[in-house]
């Protein structure tokens, strides 16, 4: 289990028991403030615990969703535009909008850690709005994969979030063409 330096402090009482547990090997000290009960920590119940409010998006949500065998060089985290910067070298943070940050997410468990991402209806919506930007046979592994289960996918929901774009007719006119 994980435990933040305050939490620890209820329990223990003082920073010198903290750090008498540590070396004494009952706890191990991942990061600042960071804290586990446990040598070797999964990363994913590592960003899980420091990033509660961020949700896994792009790159991550498409290889936890089975759409790429490509491993992700980092954990993808969406976050509020008003949210702090995240300092860590395996993270890669992506702000979005207010409006559009909190649509779409879904809490599911990967490898027993649960955790927050984007459902695959909002990844289509984002894969095709940026269908430009990565490269070309990264987007057609993704979009071959999404085909493969058009019949699981919600159309109504992909429909609500192309319509908080402005160029939701392109965007559906795009989806139709590659996926449907």
């Amino acid at each position: 289990m994980l435990y933040f330096h305050k939490e620890l402090k209820k329990i223990y009482k003082y920073d010198y028991n903290i750090q008498k547990e540590v070396g004494k090997k009952n706890l191990y000290k991942l990061d600042i403030g960071l804290y586990s009960d446990k040598e070797f920590v999964n990363p994913l119940e590592v960003i899980a615990k420091k990033y509660p409010n961020a949700i896994l998006t792009d790159d991550s949500a498409f290889y936890y969703y089975d759409l790429t065998d490509v491993v992700p060089d980092y954990y993808y985290l969406a976050t509020s535009r008003t949210d702090t910067r995240i300092n860590n070298d395996n993270v890669k943070q992506v702000f979005i909008s207010n409006e559009l940050f909190s649509i779409g997410i879904d809490k599911i468990t990967i490898e027993n850690v649960e955790i927050n991402i984007y459902n695959k209806e909002r990844m289509l919506v984002e894969l095709i709005r940026k269908r430009n930007k990565i490269p070309f046979d990264y987007y057609k592994e993704i979009i071959n994969n999404y085909r493969k289960i058009t019949d699981k996918l919600d159309i109504y929901k992909i429909s609500e979030y192309i319509s908080y774009y402005r160029n939701e007719h392109t965007l559906y006119d795009i989806l139709q063409r590659e996926v449907f």
